[in-house]
């Protein structure tokens, strides 16, 4: 389990834009279709915007037509964690970064093989480091 970052809630709000912030910290989602990474196609990492850890591979990542980044699997088995989330008159399950807590978004059971998960996650919850620049 990777060392746990932990803020104040207005640490938080000071490090993350009011639109970062309702997503990551708030359990909020962007409109589809809208988020910079939905259609992205470079090689490299996705990582956590809030604390940095890696989370989804591009090589994981796919065209679900769901209008979010999604994946396959992440990074590692200990990147994110799941959590049931009853909101919305849905039954789902969440993903938040394993590190700082931070809300992804959701795992679904629809995706492609070889995992059949579709991890859709939202733009505002990652950043991305292309992989030639990694260290």
């Amino acid at each position: 389990m990777p060392e746990k970052t932990e803020r104040s809630e207005s640490q938080w709000r000071e490090q993350l834009s009011p639109e970062t912030y309702r997503i990551t910290r708030e359990a909020g989602t962007e409109p589809a279709f809208t988020g910079r990474y939905h259609d992205h196609k470079a090689d490299g990492i996705y990582a956590c915007v809030c604390c940095g850890a890696p989370l989804f591979d591009s090589a994981h990542k796919y065209d679900s037509g769901s209008g979010w980044p999604s994946y396959w699997q992440a990074c590692a088995s200990d990147a994110v964690t799941e959590h049931e989330d009853n909101s919305l008159w849905m039954r789902r399950t969440e993903v938040c970064c394993a590190r700082c807590d931070a809300h992804l978004g959701h795992v679904f059971p629809d995706g492609p093989r070889p995992t059949g998960l579709r991890y859709c996650i939202n733009s505002a919850s990652l950043t991305f480091q292309p992989r030639d620049q990694q260290t």
